[in-house]
């Protein structure tokens, strides 16, 4: 049998993952410092949360492209929370983000077609662009004294295949708002090489003691497309609702062609879009709960830190990830498989883009006693090598 290429995936499973669910069939402990799913951590979602999936509204299928008008209300609603007045034809809902950058890259690309996107990053966009025929080119994220973005090295990734660049405010797993002068230079050279704007806003919600601003109040003469769902803004990945925020130049040319996409596939079920606006609406009774674990896990990690001079945290503005800056003295899957012997079960840092050495990425999200025991013993293990050169954790 003849298979696309796009599908020419290596499916094997990966050392990692073998000695991981090997672990999980013995009935081992393992502390999950991985989590990210907020529905399987310990939070309380409101009993009454299921209630509006009755609707009786969603008994009558009135296909819209865009979705429904109420829903796409709420939605605006939520972004003028953040300071942004939009209006609910600027919205097309989706399943999920994953879907929102497929029906994008869709709008802007053709096969061969590149997007710039920041590294480090998530590993899903790989797929998202193998699928669209689209190519990634990576463009790098840079550290001194906190994360931002190399701009020259932006610069020189672009080609002319080049049609947009991603951005991920704030990045997962880095944390690192773009800031107003990065967002300036973003704006110059969109302008400069003709360049739509992606920014995927998912964790905009979850600032580590102060709030990001949302791209929806757009940068001047830019195309800009937010996507975001309730995935991370209500801890709802099992509901499937998203969406794609559009602004800039050109948005009702835009919009129209994303409606015609909207509607070859119409995704979107109904009794969800009847539910969106009250799980909007009521998102802070467990966004309230998310920035808590993440605050006390936190402080937790850096208390247990502070007598590890050989790692450093990160420093991280967002999000409910904390990048670990470790000797680099064996490959990150090496020290990955030895913790996972000892109990506890990390990223290594190749996982989001980071260097195959000396990078290990925690989630913030497991329950106290969990997240504390599995931080004791990665600590236990990175002990142990503590005679090694200490330049090894610079940069």
């Amino acid at each position: 049998m003849r298979f696309s290429q796009r599908t020419n995936w290596n499916t094997e499973e990966s050392e990692l993952a073998r000695a991981h669910r090997e672990r999980r069939h013995a009935g081992w402990p393992i502390a999950d410092l991985t989590a990210s799913n907020p529905t399987h951590c310990g939070f309380e979602f409101p009993t009454d949360l299921l209630a509006v999936l009755t609707d009786p509204g969603a008994l009558d299928y009135d296909p819209q492209p865009r979705g429904s008008f109420r829903a796409r209300e709420a939605v605006c609603a939520y972004y003028a929370y953040h300071g942004a007045a939009i209006d609910p034809s600027q919205v097309i809902l989706t399943t999920s983000t994953s879907e929102a950058y497929s029906f994008l890259f869709r709008l802007l690309c053709d096969p061969g077609s590149e997007v710039l996107i920041p590294q480090p990053g998530y590993p899903l966009f790989d797929f998202l662009a193998g699928l669209d025929d689209v190519r990634l080119r990576n463009a790098p994220l840079i550290y001194h004294e906190g994360w931002q973005i190399d701009i020259e090295g932006l610069r020189r990734a672009i080609t002319a295949e080049t049609r947009a660049i991603v951005v991920v405010h704030p990045n997962n797993p880095t944390g690192h708002f773009t800031k107003p002068w990065e967002c300036e230079e973003l704006r110059r050279i969109c302008l400069a090489f003709d360049l739509s704007l992606i920014v995927d806003e998912v964790f905009l919600d979850y600032g580590i003691g102060h709030r990001g601003a949302s791209f929806a109040l757009g940068l001047e003469g830019v195309p800009v497309f937010v996507v975001s769902g309730l995935s991370k803004i209500a801890g709802l990945p099992q509901m499937k609702a998203a969406w794609i925020l559009a602004t800039g130049p050109e948005r009702e040319q835009c919009l129209d062609r994303l409606e015609v996409i909207a509607d070859t596939f119409l995704s979107m079920n109904a009794p969800i879009q009847c539910a969106l606006p009250n799980w909007l609406e009521r998102r802070d009774e467990i966004q309230a709960q998310i920035r808590e674990r993440v605050a006390q896990n936190l402080i937790d990690l850096d208390r247990q830190l502070a007598d590890l001079p050989i790692v450093r945290r990160l420093k991280t503005e967002a999000g409910w990830y904390a990048v670990l800056r470790i000797p680099a003295i064996a490959p990150d899957e090496q020290t990955v498989l030895a913790l996972l012997e000892r109990g506890v079960w990390v990223h290594p840092g190749y996982f989001f883009g980071l260097p195959d050495s000396g990078w290990l990425v925690v989630s913030l999200l497991a329950e106290g006693a969990e997240f504390s025991t599995g931080v004791t013993h990665l600590i236990a293990y990175l002990r142990t090598h503590q005679g090694s050169n200490k330049s090894d954790i610079s940069g």
